[in-house]
């Protein structure tokens, strides 16, 4: 139930990011058991099935560093992960805005466990097109990727009630 304040029950907000969590990881442990690095199975002329290891953040940023940057990179999830439960808590009443946010949530910690747990995270979505990869991914990727679709479509919304 929301109050003025546009606050709500923050469970069903931490419900959808563990969702996002669990076929997260779900996904990623099969990709695990049934493919060696770099092996993958072509699905469509478009998609391939692939096995990347990412030390990095998205697009392979700060891959190549010496391995400070996967402490850094569980820190700052972890850091950001506090602050999305923060702003859940207090704009959960805001549907729109806290879809947003426990997909960025779910999304975020389903890659600080892989961190955590590999030292690199676990991608395997790869799109292609006349020979040029789009850079693999995941599904907490995807989670993150729709969160900020749905933040900015919240603001745009908002904005236009506005006028």
């Amino acid at each position: 139930m929301a109050d003025a304040k546009g606050s709500a029950s923050l469970w069903p907000w931490l419900g959808i990011a563990l969702a996002v969590i669990l076929l997260d990881q779900f996904t990623k442990t099969l990709i695990l058991g049934y493919y060696q690095l770099g092996q993958g199975t072509p699905v469509t002329p478009f998609f391939n099935i692939v096995r990347v290891h990412n030390t990095g953040a998205a697009f392979s940023f700060l891959a190549g560093a010496s391995g400070w940057q996967r402490w850094f990179f569980i820190g700052l999830g972890l850091a950001a992960a506090i602050f999305i439960v923060v702003m859940l808590k207090r704009h959960g009443g805001q549907r729109l805005f806290a879809w947003a946010l426990s997909l960025i949530l779910g999304g975020a910690l389903g890659n600080v466990i892989d961190r955590a747990l590999h030292g690199y995270v676990v991608d395997f979505l790869d799109f292609h097109l006349s020979g040029r990869h789009f850079p693999a991914f995941n599904i907490a990727d995807s989670a993150i990727t729709a969160g900020a679709a749905l933040m900015i479509l919240d603001e745009l919304l908002r904005v236009r009630r506005g006028r």
